[in-house]
């Protein structure tokens, strides 16, 4: 059977997920009265939840008597780990593009990783049905990026279609039939070229492993495209690192092919395909499946280093083991080790106490996802302020510089402006984008932007979009401003009081409401000052023997501010830690006792 491997790659949101949904449907991979979920491929819990990419996964259909493998990838240039691993599995690309929107960063990001890899692009202008889209301004915005990007002449002649993925239709003309997704099909066996791998079917088998999952039955499985070579089950085989050392000799259990949503075993698998293989215990993500004979490594893609760090430290407040079973510094180590060994992006080390260790990867979001995982997972945890990671370049310290994209209302775009150079930004290009909107670009040090998504959508009205990328390494650009305002502290430990809550209210904002349980140390709320605040939130309302004139009025309190997981992280200063439980997600101070803090804040100064 003929073969031809394929990645869908675009921005967050632009409908991959959704294209292959219908792309499945389309070509029979479900019975007409199969009950599918929809973005059938967003299989775990948080990105249904999220409505994100986080894990790049693999289908297959067939069509015309062609096996087409699809790789799902994600948008966020936080999972880039995963975009640039899975790209050197496949032989082409369809890049989707939001007909309203035009490109935007991630789709830049991952653009750019396709045709350094020499991948020959299909456009897909999708959307292209909305009342807002413009296909022939973001066609030629899809042509100036190729540009700006090296684009050889063969990847610059790129085939577009006009499609929309909700209705399941593509066409070549923008007014065209619209009855099916059959051009898209017709034009991937078109214009993708079968694997070259195909030619190699008499040559010692080899693969790189390009993802690895757990089974609870099967173990390790690595997915990844074969080279060379045939696979089947009993073989023995052995696992080589990237510099060629042998890491195991094993013998393949199983080997699963992607047909439709389903992985179905096979007795043998050929040079081209896409398969996932389980026999393995020690070899992982970026080494070399191959015959004991062969003694040189696949050659893997290097991938971009991290750019900020959290310190994961165990839970030591007053509510310490009440959500979790999981509260061990020993058993927060190997689950983060456990993460090391799918996830090439992040890196994990340990720190001089010992019961706490630094996590670094490519962003907040990112770094969330894996706090979200465990505290699921039944794990507590103590999460620090994020860092930003610096590299030594020619005796210089160099920081992450971001490329940020926003979009916003004109009438917005000056308090924005001005955020962005208080924050050591430099204004790329500031265009009207239709509308009534104004689209700014930015580089801006990674530094600058932690903890900003939440003000700049209180300065957008929660009108606005912000994305990021990063950009380069740049010399340190000197001393960024912290959040102003201080912070509303708990001196008692017990059960908030609404009355106590109420009387504060003029001291700022809460996080919590009347009847949560709260501990000295713990923040409440953010000072409407720039000193932070001890508060008594247990104070009760006096009791006297004197009988009021009229009944009490109800105390009705100002809706608390709830923060997520990511904004929660972003938020909190230096000297303050977000507690992660399965049920809670507290801010406190990092040393709970007054007289503690106020003698860690004079060393600071003087230091």
């Amino acid at each position: 059977m003929d073969i031809r491997n394929i990645a869908i790659i675009a921005h967050v949101d632009h409908g991959k997920t959704t294209l292959v949904d219908e792309l499945l449907k389309q070509s029979g991979a479900f019975r007409a009265n199969q009950q599918v979920a929809e973005r059938a491929m967003d299989s775990n819990d948080i990105e249904r939840e999220r409505g994100i990419t986080i894990l790049a996964k693999c289908t297959s259909v067939e069509w015309n008597d062609t096996l087409i493998n699809i790789v799902d990838t994600p948008g966020h240039a936080d999972f880039g780990g995963e975009v640039e691993r899975i790209l050197s599995m496949v032989d082409g690309v369809v890049l989707l593009v939001d007909a309203a929107e035009g490109p935007m960063p991630q789709t830049k990001f991952v653009t750019q990783k396709a045709l350094a890899l020499g991948l020959r692009p299909i456009v897909v202008l999708n959307k292209a049905d909305k009342p807002d889209a413009e296909p022939d301004r973001a066609l030629d915005e899809v042509f100036d990026l190729f540009a700006a990007l090296d684009a050889s002449e063969e990847q610059l002649d790129f085939p577009v279609l006009y499609a929309s993925g909700r209705n399941g239709w593509a066409d070549t003309e923008l007014n065209g039939p619209r009855d099916s997704l059959d051009p898209l099909f017709d034009l991937v066996l078109k214009h993708i070229p079968a694997p070259a791998q195909l030619a190699n079917a008499d040559q010692p088998f080899r693969m790189l492993a390009t993802t690895l999952e757990a089974d609870p039955f099967l173990g390790r499985i690595l997915t990844g495209r074969i080279e060379s070579g045939v696979i089947r089950p009993t073989m023995a085989l052995k696992g080589m690192s990237r510099d060629g050392t042998e890491v195991e000799k094993f013998r393949v259990t199983k080997i699963l092919a992607f047909r439709g949503l389903a992985r179905q075993p096979v007795d043998e698998a050929v040079a081209g395909d896409i398969v996932a293989i389980a026999g393995v215990t020690k070899t992982t993500v970026a080494d070399t499946l191959c015959d004991v004979s062969v003694t040189e490594a696949i050659e893997a893609q290097p991938i971009d280093p991290p750019t900020i760090s959290v310190t994961f430290g165990i839970n030591d407040s007053p509510y310490a083991g009440r959500d979790g079973d999981k509260v061990q510094s020993r058993v927060i180590r190997n689950r983060l080790m456990k993460e090391l060994e799918s996830n090439v992006a992040i890196k994990v080390a340990d720190t001089p106490e010992g019961d706490a260790f630094e996590v670094s990867g490519r962003g907040e979001l990112q770094i969330g996802v894996l706090i979200e995982n465990m505290r699921r997972e039944g794990f507590e945890l103590s999460i620090s302020r994020p860092r930003v990671v610096y590299q030594e370049i020619d005796g210089q310290r160099h920081e992450p510089i971001e490329e940020v994209t926003i979009d916003v209302d004109e009438q917005y775009s000056g308090v924005v402006v001005e955020k962005m150079a208080a924050r050591k930004g430099e204004l790329v290009e500031m265009r009207a984008s239709g509308a009534g909107k104004t689209r700014i670009v930015a580089h801006v040090p990674s530094r600058g932007l932690i903890g900003y998504h939440g003000e700049f959508m209180t300065d957008t009205r929660g009108t606005g979009t912000l994305n990021r990328l990063f950009h380069t390494w740049a010399p340190f650009k000197g001393k960024i401003p912290g959040r102003r305002l201080g912070v509303l502290v708990s001196m008692e430990f017990g059960t908030a009081v609404t009355y106590a809550l109420f009387n504060l209210e003029d001291r700022g904002k809460f996080f919590i409401g009347g009847g949560e349980a709260v501990y000295e140390g713990m923040i409440l709320g953010e000072h409407n000052r720039d000193n932070d605040l001890d508060i008594n939130p247990l104070k009760g309302k006096k009791l006297t023997n004197v009988r009021a004139s009229g009944k009490d009025e109800a105390v009705v309190l100002t809706t608390p501010v709830r923060m997520s997981l990511e904004q929660a992280i972003a938020y909190i200063a230096d000297d303050e830690l977000v507690e992660v439980t399965p049920n809670h997600i507290r801010l406190r101070k990092r040393y709970l006792d007054p007289i503690e803090r106020k003698r860690q804040s004079r060393a600071v100064a003087s230091a």
